[in-house]
C-alpha cells in the first residue's frame, strides 16, 4: 500500500539538523539482550509491512476492506473512482486518520502537516506530510482546499481548512468533477468504460495508481476494484432513488432533493 500523494519531499521538510547519536551506557549483558529482542521486533514490523523492494505489501483479502465515503450522494462513477484510489493509498479500515507509515492523527481541525521520514523507495531519505484517505501533502491539500473546500474558516487570504473525513472527500469529490483540472471530464471516461485511461491520467498526482514512480501489490487490481466498488455505489443509487418517492408519498409537503 502506497502511503503517499506524490511522495516526493514537501516545501514544509524540516531543516533542522538530525539529531546526534545517543551515547551508549554500559549495562552488561542484559541492555544487549534488551536491545538485540527490539531490533528483532522492528526487523518484523518492518518485514510485515514492506517487500524486498520496498514496496508496501499489507493489502485486505477483499474489497470489505474498503471503507465507504463519508460523504452523502454525488456521481456513483466518481464515487467508485474516490473508494479505488483509497484502495492504493490509504487501504484501511480507518483511512481518514491515517499518516503516512501508519501511524494517526486525532485533530481535524486542519491538515495535521507532520513531515514522517520516508523509510522506503525512491525518496528514501525525504519525509512527506501525506495524511488522509487521499494521502493529501499539506501544500497540496491547501491548493485544492481553496479551490474545493465546502466550508472554508476565515476571512480575505486567511483561511483554515477543516481537515474532516467529509471535508477531505468532498474536496476530491469536487476536484475529480472538475474537467478543467483534469482536460477531460472523468465521469464520463468512466461511464464509457475507460478505467485504466482514467488512472494513468490521475497517476502523476496518486503515483500508486500503477502508472507513475511507486505502484504497490494493489497496483495492477485496480481496475477490477473498480469495477466491484462501482456496482456498490450504483446499487446504493438506486435505493435511494427507490426510497425518495416513498418518502415524498409519506409526506406530501416534504421536497426530496435539492440540497
Amino acid at each position: 500500500m502506497s502511503l503517499f500523494f506524490t511522495k516526493k519531499s514537501d516545501t514544509e521538510k524540516s531543516d533542522k539538523a538530525s539529531p546526534a547519536e545517543p551515547s551508549v551506557r554500559p549495562g552488561g549483558l542484559g541492555h544487549v539482550v534488551l536491545a538485540g529482542g527490539l531490533t528483532l521486533m522492528a526487523l518484523a514490523v518492518v518485514e510485515q509491512i514492506f517487500d524486498l523492494d520496498g514496496k508496501w505489501i499489507f493489502e485486505p483479502t477483499s474489497t470489505e476492506a474498503l471503507a465507504p465515503l463519508v460523504m452523502d450522494g454525488g456521481d456513483p462513477y466518481i464515487r467508485a473512482l474516490m473508494r479505488t484510489i483509497s484502495a492504493s493509498e490509504s487501504n484501511d479500515p480507518k483511512p481518514y486518520s491515517l499518516l503516512y507509515g501508519g501511524e494517526r492523527f486525532q485533530d481535524f481541525s486542519d491538515h495535521p502537516d507532520r513531515c514522517v521520514p520516508i523509510v522506503a523507495g525512491p525518496n528514501l531519505g525525504d519525509c512527506t506530510t501525506a495524511a488522509g484517505r487521499y494521502q493529501f501533502i499539506t501544500t497540496t491539500w491547501i491548493e485544492q482546499a481553496r479551490k474545493y473546500h465546502p466550508h472554508p474558516v476565515g476571512f480575505w487570504l486567511w483561511h483554515d481548512y477543516s481537515f474532516a473525513p467529509e471535508d477531505q472527500d468532498q474536496v476530491v469529490y469536487a476536484w475529480l468533477n472538475d474537467s478543467q483540472a483534469w482536460g477531460e471530464n472523468l465521469s464520463q471516461r468512466l461511464q464509457d468504460g475507460a478505467v485504466s485511461d482514467v488512472l494513468y491520467l490521475l497517476s502523476p498526482t496518486w503515483t500508486s495508481l500503477g502508472y507513475g514512480i511507486e505502484s504497490n501489490s494493489m497496483s495492477a487490481s485496480l481496475p477490477q476494484i473498480y469495477e466491484q466498488v462501482l456496482q456498490e455505489e450504483l446499487a446504493q443509487t438506486a435505493d435511494v432513488q427507490t426510497s425518495a418517492p416513498n418518502v415524498a408519498a409519506q409526506n406530501p409537503g416534504t421536497q426530496t432533493g435539492g440540497f
